[in-house]
């Protein structure tokens, strides 16, 4: 921000070497004695600048006429008058001078250097306007500290993080991987520096084990300050418990079963047993570290095993609810034979007629269900197999019954068709009483013409 203009007369003696008086006051003088400044302005600026930095002060002039140009620092000693330096402080140097313009420059600034720098114009009247220098300090220390390096699951702990002799004053905030929190803030003044300290009330569990508190400094002068900790929390065991055996479906009476357990807990667990809820353990029931195998599931092995685990800070289990099933139910397959043979004779009376061959036997039809095995992985589901099998017979007998009609007509289809019309017989009258065939067809009707017309004659 630009500094106020102020009227001021000759000044620039306080400070200047003593040889170099007499010249300032004949420059001065002859100043005063032309008149000059008509339409010019002073121009600055303020300057924020880290401590240790370089502070930049400049000082310009609008529509000059070459009027004179100094700069003064808060003690109103000359530090620059024109391009000539009277103050002996080397840390001060001329960057440029120009009619318009006289630029200097200060290296390692201190606290000390902070306040107001005058800019004065040698016009008529003089002009005066002053540049404020504001010095930053950054914290110089950014510390956390615990009350406890080691807390327990479920505890409060209490962090601090101080920022020490920053200027102005500081601004903490807290973070908790990134989760930022609340922390409470008290600042104390040393002189011209101050000391910030944040508390922050943290409740801990398992799963802030390892994970880092960050102290974070928000300040003009620096970027990106910050300082962390991590957390080293103990806690309890974690306990579960796996079936290994058998991977899927039901425990059934007959089958092993085989079960593992696991624990996570800092400090890690020692001390891990295997025992039976509400009973005793079976006698062959084979317990090996974390391991618990049954070979032969039966009915009276059902009930709740538990997994305990201890460590320094406590202890924890995890249950297991066994309930044995009967085992798997097969039923066998049904067999059905069926054999059809059917023969027809024919007969024609009063003639020498071969018998009809007898019908083909049909073949033998055997119809046999596969075996039905099932494994149901429920009762419900066991009792709906049942079911269906069930099912599975009585359509595989009906079909059995289906087909065998179906053979009857196809043969008595064929049995119809190869004796359809009518068969008629002509008997010879009184052929019943004669001894013989031959007697029975010589004493027939017309059988003398017959047989004479079947004689033969030998020459």
């Amino acid at each position: 921000m630009a500094g106020r203009a102020q009227p001021s007369g000759p000044a620039g003696s306080g400070g200047g070497a003593p040889g170099l008086l007499p010249l300032l006051l004949l420059l001065l003088s002859a100043a005063a004695i032309i008149p000059r400044g008509d339409g010019q302005n002073l121009v600055t600026e303020d300057v924020t600048v880290v401590e240790g930095d370089v502070a930049t002060i400049s000082c310009r002039v609008k529509n000059s006429d070459d009027s004179v140009i100094q700069l003064l620092n808060p003690n109103r000693q000359t530090i620059y008058f024109r391009d000539f330096r009277p103050l002996k402080d080397s840390r001060f140097q001329l960057v440029n001078f120009s009619n318009s313009e006289l630029r200097v420059s200060l290296t390692n600034v201190s606290i000390s250097d902070e306040g107001r720098y005058f800019c004065q114009l040698y016009t008529d009247p003089p002009q005066e306007i002053y540049t404020t220098i504001t010095v930053l300090v950054p914290p110089r220390n950014l510390v956390i500290d615990i009350e406890k390096e080691t807390a327990v699951e479920g505890e409060e702990i209490e962090l601090n993080c101080t920022a020490m002799a920053s200027r102005p004053a500081t601004t903490i905030r807290w973070f908790k991987g990134n989760k930022e929190l609340t922390g409470k803030s008290e600042v104390e003044r040393w002189s011209d520096m101050y000391t910030v300290t944040s508390q922050l009330l943290l409740k801990v569990g398992r799963e802030d084990d390892g994970v880092p508190v960050i102290c974070l400094v928000d300040h003009p002068a620096v970027k990106d300050l910050q300082t962390q900790r991590y957390l080293e929390v103990m806690y309890k065991p974690q306990v579960r418990v796996s079936q290994n055996y058998p991977l899927q479906g039901l425990t059934r009476e007959g089958e092993p079963l085989e079960l593992t357990c696991t624990a996570f807990g800092k400090p890690q667990p020692t001390d891990m047993r295997w025992l039976r809820v509400d009973d005793e353990m079976p006698q062959h029931v084979v317990v090996s570290g974390s391991n618990l195998l049954i070979s032969n599931l039966n009915k009276t092995d059902n009930g709740t095993y538990r997994c305990e685990a201890s460590n320094a800070v406590g202890k924890s289990h995890a249950d297991y609810m066994l309930f044995v099933y009967d085992p798997p139910t097969t039923i066998p397959p049904p067999t059905t034979t069926t054999t059809t043979t059917t023969t027809i004779p024919t007969t024609i009376t009063g003639a020498s007629v071969p018998p009809t061959a007898p019908t083909e036997a049909l073949p033998t039809v055997q119809f046999s269900n596969a075996s039905l095995a099932f494994r149901p992985d429920s009762r419900a589901g066991e009792e709906g197999a049942i079911r269906s099998v069930d099912h599975a017979v009585v359509g595989g007998v009906v079909a059995v019954v289906v087909f065998a009609m179906l053979c009857l007509l196809i043969i008595l289809g064929r049995y119809f068709a190869r004796h359809k019309g009518t068969y008629f017989t002509h008997e010879a009258k009184g052929a019943d009483d004669a001894a013989d065939a031959d007697t029975a067809i010589i004493n027939a009707e017309g059988g003398q013409n017959n047989s004479e017309e079947k004689k033969e004659y030998f020459i």
